[in-house]
């Protein structure tokens, strides 16, 4: 089992910035993959970025020259750096862990963006 833990998220007006963490718990293996995922009300759960152990990243279009995606393998915790947020980022943001055909989510953490 894996436990995530989310924290950093809240509200921020647009243009603003907000780093989200997660801090993985638990039979972590390396070589695995940790990511954010978000989803907006009314909308399916969308990709934001992903990293591998060994840094390799992943973005999706929409967040590409404004989010970063970093890790701390020491600390099992990745972390989402947000610049540029736009009130469509507004979402709960999910933290993913994933090794071979296991996968865990965290609770979310509320990023809501306003205009």
């Amino acid at each position: 089992q894996v436990q995530l833990v989310e924290s950093g998220g809240g509200l921020v007006q647009a243009g603003g910035s907000l780093r989200l963490s997660c801090a993985a718990s638990g039979d972590i293996f390396s070589g695995n993959t940790m990511g954010w995922y978000r989803q907006a009300p009314g909308k399916q759960r969308e990709l934001v970025a992903t990293i591998t152990s060994g840094t390799m990243t992943n973005y999706a279009d929409s967040v590409k020259g404004r989010f970063t995606i970093s890790r701390d393998n020491a600390k099992n915790t990745v972390y989402l750096q947000m610049n540029s947020l736009k009130p469509e980022d507004t979402a709960v943001y999910y933290c993913n862990y994933r090794y071979w055909f296991h996968e865990y989510w965290g609770h979310g953490t509320q990023v809501t963006v306003s205009s």
